[in-house]
């Protein structure tokens, strides 16, 4: 789903963590959204089997608060995030996560909780250096290699 795109990752588990994932992706989206190689994937992580049981039960309803072109890549997820937990700083389950995820599939840029115009601003400029390095790799034929040099920006985790 995501290898070969740039992919704006959020990870949410609670109302909070939607409005934190919103703040930082929205002006992303807003700007990047038609861009063919660009994908947006929003995962509703419920580790909690009695939560995760009433997510399904009313997935249609929580379907109605998602747009229609972003239904495709909103995805449930009941997954126990224990051991990847500090890898990914994911530290707060109350709060979202939101991970910037190159064509390879390695984490280039990271955020949480509520963002400063700033970490929402190196979000989207992250985002479109990672596509125009993936253009530019396109128009020459070039295979992804794994030397590609980190994007910088700050965000926090």
């Amino acid at each position: 789903m995501c290898f070969g795109k740039i992919t704006v990752l959020a990870m949410l588990s609670t109302k909070m963590s939607e409005m934190h994932a919103q703040g930082f992706v929205e002006p992303t989206h807003k700007r990047f959204s038609s861009h063919p190689q660009y994908q947006y994937v929003q995962i509703n992580l419920q580790e909690n089997l009695l939560k995760a049981f009433l997510v399904n039960l009313f997935l249609g309803k929580l379907r109605q608060h998602v747009p229609p072109e972003l239904h495709e890549t909103y995805l449930v997820s009941t997954q126990n995030m224990e051991y990847v937990r500090e890898a990914t700083g994911m530290t707060n389950s109350k709060v979202g996560y939101v991970y910037l995820i190159d064509e390879n599939l390695r984490i280039r840029w990271a955020g949480c909780a509520d963002p400063t115009p700033e970490e929402a601003q190196a979000l989207e400029s992250c985002t479109g250096v990672l596509l125009k390095r993936l253009e530019r790799k396109a128009g020459t034929g070039q295979q992804s290699t794994t030397s590609t040099p980190p994007v910088t920006g700050g965000g926090r985790p």
